[in-house]
C-alpha cells in the first residue's frame, strides 16, 4: 500500500491534517537546528504530542462511526470488524510515527548542541 493510498483509506481528512503536523514538526525542528532555539524545539514537541492525540482523535471518530454502522445494519462479520478496527488505527498509527519523529529530533538536536 502506497503512502497517497494509506491517507486515503485512513480518512483523508484525519491523514491530511497529520501529514501538516508532520510537515510543521520537520520544519519547526530545522528552525531549531538553525538558530540553536530551544524555544523552537519545544514548539516541535508540543506539535509532536498534538499529531499523537490527533490521530487519536480520528481514530475514536471512525470508531464511533463504524459502531453507528454496526447498530444500523444489526449483525456483521467477525472479519468485516476486524478490517474496520484496523483502519480506524491508521491515524493513531501516523500520530505515533509523528510523534516519534519529534523525538527523535529532539534527541539529535540534544546530541548535536552538547
Amino acid at each position: 500500500m502506497s503512502i497517497i493510498e494509506l491517507h486515503f483509506t485512513g480518512g483523508i481528512l484525519f491523514m491530511g491534517i497529520l501529514f501538516l503536523l508532520l510537515v510543521a514538526v520537520i520544519i519547526t525542528s530545522v528552525i531549531a537546528f538553525k538558530n540553536k532555539s530551544e524555544r523552537w524545539l519545544k514548539i516541535s514537541q508540543e506539535i509532536a504530542l498534538f499529531a499523537l492525540v490527533f490521530g487519536i482523535l480520528g481514530q475514536l471518530v471512525g470508531l464511533f462511526g463504524a459502531f453507528e454502522a454496526i447498530e444500523q445494519v444489526g449483525e456483521v462479520s467477525q472479519a468485516l470488524l476486524a478490517g474496520g478496527l484496523k483502519v480506524s488505527s491508521y491515524p493513531t498509527l501516523y500520530g505515533f510515527f509523528i510523534f516519534l519523529v519529534g523525538k527523535g529530533l529532539k534527541i539529535g538536536f540534544s546530541l548535536i548542541n552538547k
